[in-house]
């Protein structure tokens, strides 16, 4: 219940992650700056979660946010801890301790009994924009897909929990999948973007596919990894 206009809501945000292989300070500094090289704008101020799977020791938390925050990212949380001195470490320095959608979960016992069939409700209807998306606009499709008929200009974003289609150039950033459906899919009719992300996993525009660059493309997430294909008509 809502008291005095103040409400508690979730809400759907795109974070970036940073994997941390070891507690070397300085392989962290580099990776960092070279990130920002690539994107400035993007990366300016923007939020940062660190994940400490493949970590056996404490990381100093508070030295991590102090390097990470003279980069201009802002660290808010940690996401993998296995040991429980990890998460209180990290809670210690004021992180929040997260748990990732891809992270494994004990399965739950086989169920014996008969599972009645699903039954499809609430579908949430795609979201079609007409016109351009200009320099400064962001528009999100919460729940599905979104449709844009026309281009997204530099500096323009599109967000969809689903995938995203652009009957038009995609010049600015799309990001599909973003509560985490590696499903989803970026399709455009001339691909020369800022950024292209698909549950999580980005890819800047230094590092598109040459042979890729102004054509009809579509994109998928495979292993974690963007593979891009040209439309096949």
């Amino acid at each position: 219940m809502a008291d005095n206009g103040i409400e508690l809501k979730g809400s759907t945000f795109t974070l970036s992650v940073l994997h941390l292989a070891d507690n070397d300070l300085g392989h962290i500094t580099d990776l960092l700056e070279a990130k920002v090289a690539q994107a400035p704008q993007f990366f300016n101020f923007a939020p940062l979660v660190v994940n400490v799977e493949k970590l056996d020791s404490t990381p100093d938390f508070e030295l991590l946010k102090e390097l990470i925050e003279r980069e201009d990212f802002v660290l808010v949380g940690v996401t993998g801890a296995r040991h429980e001195e990890i998460k209180v470490a990290a809670k210690a320095a004021g992180l929040a301790v997260m748990t990732a959608g891809r992270q494994n979960v004990e399965a739950e016992p086989a169920r014996t009994e008969p599972v009645a069939e699903p039954v499809a409700v609430g579908i949430t209807p795609t979201r079609v924009h007409h016109g351009n998306v200009r320099s400064g606009q962001q528009i999100y499709a919460a729940g599905g897909s979104l449709v844009i008929i026309g281009s997204v200009g530099n500096g323009a974003e599109v967000i969809a929990d689903d995938s995203i289609h652009i009957y038009g150039s995609l010049r600015g950033r799309a990001l599909a999948g973003a509560r985490g459906n590696q499903q989803a899919r970026i399709y455009c009719q001339q691909l020369d973007p800022e950024l292209v992300s698909i549950a999580g996993t980005y890819q800047l525009s230094d590092a598109l596919p040459t042979d890729m660059v102004d054509k009809d493309v579509h994109i998928r997430l495979e292993q974690d990894k963007l593979i891009f294909e040209k439309l096949q008509f």
